[in-house]
């Protein structure tokens, strides 16, 4: 999620407001800024601000999820009308707030992340809200949680949404146990699957340390394009994100 290394181009076009980080893939920033500051900023929920606030101040404040993108995962979440989800990676919480926002009140979410240390900074907010009740946080690597909830009786074929943005090179591995517990019709979310532009650059063009990361997000960009179980939408908002509809 970091930019460093970012190629001049992609680096001018971003959108640094409330990061501090390039965010965003449109041609301009003043686009960016203008979709933020007439659709976005104006419906945001006063909760979702203010953790959006305190995690701008955040070292690694780019992990935070886009507020357009969470825009649309809040749209979803209510056309679904999605009661049983799923987060894989939580950060400081601003999907995770987001989604318990959106779900009705006996809705629930299974949210996991190795780190609680971030998680209990958007907490207090998350408390405040009044939906603290709705989140079940587990905190552990994913993979395991996902094989036990698989294991229990009922929850395949149970979840309505998942919204996925962890360790990117497990993301086919998540994907699998998704399309297994997520209800026919059921929709997942991947962000960063188009990382700042550089699935569509050169390798050459591509820092050292990126090109692994780069080329993990390509394969699971072919694999969700040619998986027969799901309808696909890829949308240029944040850094990108893969909609992906369990059809069968």
């Amino acid at each position: 999620m970091e930019d460093c290394g970012m190629p001049k181009g992609l680096l001018q076009s971003a959108q640094v407001e409330h990061y501090g980080r390039p965010k965003g893939l449109l041609q301009s920033a003043e686009l960016y800024q203008y979709i933020l500051e007439t659709s976005v900023y104006p419906r945001e929920p006063e909760p979702l601000k203010e953790l959006r606030d305190i995690t701008a101040s955040h070292p690694r404040a780019s992990m935070a999820t886009s507020p357009d993108a969470g825009q649309l995962m809040a749209m979803l979440l209510k056309l679904l009308d999605a009661k049983k989800t799923i987060e894989v990676g939580v950060f400081t919480g601003y999907s995770l707030l987001l989604t318990a926002l959106s779900i009705p009140d006996d809705g629930k979410i299974i949210a996991i992340d190795v780190n609680r240390e971030t998680y209990e900074i958007g907490l207090p907010v998350i408390q405040k809200a009044g939906v603290q009740h709705k989140i079940d946080f587990v905190e552990s690597q994913a993979l395991p949680v996902l094989d036990k909830l698989l294991e229990d009786h009922g929850n395949a074929g149970s979840f309505d949404f998942a919204f996925i943005d962890a360790d990117k090179d497990n993301y086919i591995n998540y994907h699998e146990r998704l399309m297994k517990l997520l209800k026919v019709g059921g929709v997942v979310v991947y962000d960063n699957t188009l990382r700042r532009g550089m699935v569509a650059l050169p390798e050459s063009a591509v820092p050292e340390w990126r090109k692994q990361d780069r080329q993990v997000m390509i394969e699971l960009n072919k694999s969700l394009a040619a998986d027969p179980r799901v309808q696909i939408s890829h949308v240029p908002l944040g850094d990108g994100i893969t909609i992906c509809r369990r059809i069968c």
